[in-house]
């Protein structure tokens, strides 16, 4: 007589993950190994390495998530390891390289300032973070196409553009310490604002015009690649231009609505 195998306990079914399933994890705890050496290395004044570090946890940022939902390996736990990681590596990494690379003079002003941005950096992702939670309770779709304040990878990137102007351009003077505090804090307050901003995730590219946004790709990659800093520099100033025309829009569509 063939014996019924027992059932599995409790909590155990299904309780197994492919190693490629934990890929996902894993590039989100390099992100945070690349934020806390990032704060190491500014420490010790190796202020170009902390930032590529950075930059290097905001790419792994970009792919974790993705990749969770291609290997349907997507869990609550990989969402809140993602939201403590973009904490240490956008709130608490930038804001103290920034500190260490020209502010330490400046003192008590200079440290109020980082702690400005880093609160305000860690008020949007929760922010963030109830929005999606509301969404999934209320089986909403996201629109997706607008961020509501600018996202903390792109607050890092510009908090830290004084940085890349220095690094590309040697001989041009740095910026006094008020300035670079002034321009901290308008970068954490743009990230709490609730200003609209437009989201890369929904844009489209005809299958006609593909051809040339790959080319195009091809010379951004180029360029970053060859003039970093230079192209870093460029960027930021791009994502600037965006980030006002969206402010002028949405005042702009308020002021029709109102009248």
């Amino acid at each position: 007589m063939q014996e019924t195998p027992e059932p599995k306990p409790e909590g155990q079914q299904g309780s197994y993950l492919t190693l490629v399933q934990l890929i996902p994890n894993m590039l989100t705890i390099t992100a945070i190994c690349a934020g806390l050496s990032a704060i190491r290395f500014g420490v010790q004044g190796n202020y170009v390495l902390a930032v590529q570090l950075i930059l290097a946890a905001a790419v792994l940022d970009g792919l974790d998530g993705r990749l969770a939902r291609l290997l349907n390996s997507d869990s609550k736990m990989g969402a809140e390891l993602d939201s403590l990681a973009d904490f240490l590596n956008f709130g608490v990494a930038p804001a103290l390289v920034l500190y260490f690379w020209a502010l330490q003079d400046f003192r008590g002003m200079a440290w109020i300032t980082v702690l400005i941005y880093t609160v305000c950096c860690v008020v949007r992702l929760a922010r963030f973070n109830v929005a999606a939670k509301e969404e999934r309770d209320s089986d909403k779709e996201s629109a997706g196409a607008y961020f509501t304040g600018i996202p903390s990878p792109a607050g890092a990137l510009l908090a830290m553009l004084p940085m890349f102007v220095s690094f590309a351009f040697s001989a041009a003077p740095l910026l006094p310490d008020w300035v670079i505090c002034l321009h901290l804090i308008l970068v954490g307050w743009a990230m709490i604002a609730r200003f609209p901003v437009w989201s890369f995730k929904t844009a489209k590219v005809s299958r006609d015009n593909v051809k040339f946004f790959l080319v195009g790709f091809a010379v951004l990659g180029s360029a970053v690649l060859i003039y970093a800093w230079i192209t870093l520099v460029a960027l930021c100033l791009v994502y600037l231009l965006i980030v006002i025309w969206s402010i002028l829009t949405h005042r702009k569509d308020a002021d029709q609505k109102g009248s």
